[in-house]
């Protein structure tokens, strides 16, 4: 990776790339990238982990909540995951519907690695029928639900800072040894400049802030496949006003190696999960824009109880901590608990060709 970063960074004007190219890179390239390579990263044995690794509870429920919205609002059961991992929501997922539903049902899986793919064909094959694709392109419009867990948080992000009372756009260069740092230069990106003129983001002295201009174009693609439902988002980020808090001044960008957050996101490259916080108030504002329109945006453990995850605890007590009533009981506390994962996420819903109330969504 370091000699591929050699290379780009030595091609680039002024020998120096910005952090979304960077990020590109080290996360996205098709060997060497961090998510293409065949390593675990969710788990134990990976880097992080995500809500539908804890438990099945979370896929299941969704699965059930699926199905209600199906029959709710007249959708044909088509549900499309970007991002799906190791495929553990997607098996649980699909494992609930066979249980419960027993239908038919189309899952397409949009993830651009080919290692995850395998994990995913390895965990629900022969089981279940779905099918891959490694983009929103290669999907033909449908009706139905997109849903993505921590998606818009692993796309490439410019990084700026207010020094002197002006702005600048942090790069990154290489040294001949091979070892990276940080140059600030003029910000002359007129995207990012539109950007923070559209959000209306306040920049203080010395704030640094990502910037997500990637974010549109995937909000793009999705309502380009979307003719009519919901999109579900499912990740933590920041609105407009939080951003502008002290505690915020510098930034979001950092990385996960052994489940171990790491402040210097230019360490280890290829071999750490990069992530930010994303821009909530944007991701309202510019789906708006393609005609996703918002319905709610809740913390997650308020959506889950919305959902009806109270009814899936087990009422008899199992004095076996071990078996399987006792940890889906666990693991149902650990996803509404205040101080819990679930405080961290928020749930945006966005619908997209339908006249929609969040009453209309949630069971009573």
């Amino acid at each position: 990776m370091i000699t591929y970063l050699q290379q780009l960074i030595s091609n680039s004007p002024n020998g120096l790339i910005t952090y979304a190219d960077y990020i590109s890179a080290v996360l996205y390239h098709p060997e060497l990238g961090y998510y293409m390579r065949e390593k675990p990263k969710i788990g134990r044995q990976g880097d992080f982990i995500t809500t539908s690794n804890i438990s099945d509870v979370y896929g299941r429920l969704l699965a059930k909540w699926f199905f209600y919205i199906c029959n709710q609002l007249k959708l044909p059961p088509v549900f499309c995951e970007i991002g799906a991992g190791t495929g553990r929501f997607a098996n649980a997922f699909l494992q609930e519907w066979h249980d419960s539903v027993q239908g038919p049902i189309q899952y397409m899986i949009v993830d651009s690695s080919s290692y995850h793919q395998k994990l995913q064909r390895e965990l629900l094959s022969p089981h279940f029928s779905f099918v891959q694709v490694e983009s929103l392109e290669e999907i033909e419009p449908f009706s139905g639900m997109i849903f993505s867990n921590e998606l818009f948080d692993a796309l490439p992000v410019h990084v700026i800072e207010k020094m002197n009372g002006e702005l600048v756009e942090v790069m990154v260069g290489i040294t001949d040894e091979g070892k990276l740092y940080e140059q600030s230069v003029s910000l002359t990106n007129h995207e990012i400049l539109s950007f923070l003129a559209e959000s209306q983001l306040v920049i203080s002295e010395k704030q640094r802030l990502e910037i997500p201009l990637a974010m549109e174009t995937m909000l793009k693609d999705m309502s380009n496949v979307l003719n009519e439902g919901i999109m579900v988002t499912a990740d933590y980020g920041y609105s407009n006003e939080e951003w502008n808090h002290p505690v915020h001044k510098k930034g979001s960008l950092r990385g996960y190696h052994q489940h171990k957050m790491m402040d210097n996101v230019l360490k280890f490259p290829g071999e750490m999960d990069i992530t930010t916080h994303i821009h909530f108030d944007y991701l309202v504002q510019r789906g708006r824009q393609y005609q996703l329109e918002l319905l709610t945006k809740l913390r997650q453990d308020e959506f889950l109880i919305k959902t009806g995850i109270l009814k899936e605890l087990e009422n008899h007590y199992d004095p076996n901590p071990f078996s399987e009533v006792s940890k889906k009981n666990r693991a149902i506390r650990s996803l509404i608990m205040p101080s819990g994962m679930s405080s961290f996420f928020h749930i945006i819903i966005q619908h997209k060709g339908l006249q929609l109330r969040e009453k209309d969504v949630f069971p009573e």
